[in-house]
C-alpha cells in the first residue's frame, strides 16, 4: 500500500501546569497541511516489524513511531506477516510539524487497508494516544481542538484552504529543553511576583494602610481557561467582540462569506505559542524568520509546536510563493503550500496498491 502523510501546523498553544505524570497540559489548535512524506506498506512472510528510510535520521528501530504503532495494530488486528514501512522523507526531522506522528497514522490506515480490518474509531485514538501525544489530531484531519498533553482532540469547524509558507530553519530545538525553560520563567516569575506581593504588603503596613492589592503570577489554569474562551468566541462568531485586544469580524464583512472570515477571526483574538517566549531567546534566528514572513506580507506567522519550523498565512498563492523564495534566498529552506480541510485532507490520502 502506499499512502500520503500529511504535517500539521499549531494555531496557538498554551503550556499549562506540569502534570503529576512528567507532562503538561496543553491547549492547542491544529491544522493539518499539504506538505507530506510518502509511505510504502507491505506485508510479506515472517514476523515482526521493519522500517526503511534513507534519512538517516529517522529512526528505525522500536523507537519509531510506525514500528510502535504497527506491533500493537499487527497484536490488535490479529495480523499475520512481517510488516515493512518505507519512509521516503520530504518533512522536516522534528521540525514541530508533527512528521513521525503523521507517519504512524498513515502506517496504521495503510495497515487497516492490507489487512482488510479496522478498528472502531475509539479504540484507534486510545492506542494512537498511547504512542504519541499529537498522533491522535491526524485520525481526524483538518482543524482540530487539542487538550490534555495534545492527545485529547476534536474537530472543530474546518478552515478554509488557505496559503501559507512553511519554513524550517536548519537549528535543533528540544522539546524537553523547551518545556523546561518554560518551567523556569514560570518560577522565575512567581519568585519575582511573590517578592512584589511581600514588598508591597510591608508598604501597606508601613503606612497603615489595610487591603493593599496583592501582585500575583497568572495560575496556569487560568491561561487554559483564557485560550478556551478565545476559540469558543471564534466559533461563535459574536460581532464585535472585544477579546485580548483583538475584534472578531463575527458577520460577513465586504460580501464575504463567513468561511472566508474564520482563520481572520482566530487570529484577531491574539492566540500565541507560548513556546516562542523560551524557544526564540534560545535561537534568535528564528525570531528573525518569522519577522520576514511578516515582512513578506503574511497577515499571521508563528512557530509550530516547538520548532523549529514556523509558517505564516498569505491571502494569496502568489504572495506565499514570492515570500518562500525570499527566504530561500536568504539560506532558509522554504516551501509555498496550504492548509487542508478534513475532506481534502482524507481525499488526498489516497491509499493504493503498489
Amino acid at each position: 500500500m502506499t499512502v500520503r502523510s500529511f504535517a500539521k501546523i499549531n494555531l496557538g498553544l498554551r503550556i499549562g501546569a506540569r502534570r503529576a505524570d512528567g507532562f503538561h497540559d496543553l491547549r492547542t489548535v491544529y491544522q493539518t497541511i499539504a506538505l507530506h512524506d510518502v509511505l510504502r506498506i507491505k506485508i510479506v512472510r515472517g514476523t515482526g516489524v521493519e522500517i526503511r528510510c534513507a534519512d538517516r535520521r529517522v529512526p528505525t528501530d522500536e523507537t519509531n513511531t510506525c514500528h510502535r504503532i504497527i506491533a500493537k495494530g499487527m497484536a490488535a488486528l490479529q495480523g499475520k506477516g512481517r510488516v515493512i514501512v518505507e519512509i521516503e522523507k520530504r518533512l522536516p526531522v522534528q521540525g514541530g510539524l508533527g512528521g513521525a506522528s503523521g507517519n504512524a497514522a498513515a502506517a496504521w490506515v495503510a495497515l487497516e487497508r492490507a489487512l482488510g480490518k479496522q478498528l472502531p474509531g475509539p479504540e484507534r485514538l486510545r492506542m494512537a494516544a498511547e504512542v504519541g501525544s499529537d498522533l491522535p489530531l491526524f485520525f481526524i484531519g483538518g482543524t482540530v481542538l487539542g487538550v490534555g498533553r495534545g492527545e485529547e482532540v476534536y474537530p472543530l469547524s474546518d478552515l478554509p484552504a488557505t496559503p501559507c509558507v512553511i519554513a524550517a530553519p536548519e537549528i535543533g530545538v528540544s522539546t524537553p529543553q523547551a518545556f523546561a525553560d518554560w518551567d523556569g520563567r514560570l518560577a522565575r516569575a512567581e519568585d519575582a511576583s511573590e517578592l512584589r506581593s511581600t514588598r508591597a504588603r510591608q508598604h501597606a503596613r508601613t503606612q497603615r494602610v489595610r487591603g493593599g492589592a496583592k501582585l500575583t503570577a497568572v495560575d496556569p489554569s487560568d491561561r487554559m481557561v483564557e485560550l478556551g474562551r478565545m476559540v469558543s468566541s471564534w466559533l461563535s462568531g459574536v460581532p464585535q467582540k472585544k477579546i485580548s485586544g483583538g475584534r472578531l469580524s463575527g458577520v460577513p464583512a465586504g460580501g464575504r462569506g463567513r468561511a472566508e472570515t474564520l482563520l481572520l477571526d482566530l487570529v484577531r483574538t491574539g492566540i500565541e505559542n507560548d513556546f516562542e517566549q523560551v524557544v526564540f531567546p534560545q535561537h534568535p534566528e528564528l525570531r528573525d524568520v518569522k519577522g520576514v514572513l511578516e515582512r513578506a506580507g503574511a497577515f499571521y506567522a508563528s512557530l509550530s509546536g516547538s520548532g523549529s519550523a514556523l509558517y505564516g498565512f498569505f491571502r494569496t498563492r502568489a504572495k506565499a510563493v514570492q515570500a518562500a523564495d525570499r527566504l530561500r534566498r536568504q539560506g532558509v529552506p522554504a516551501q509555498a503550500t496550504t492548509t487542508l480541510p478534513r475532506a481534502q485532507y482524507w481525499k488526498k490520502f489516497q491509499v493504493s496498491r503498489l
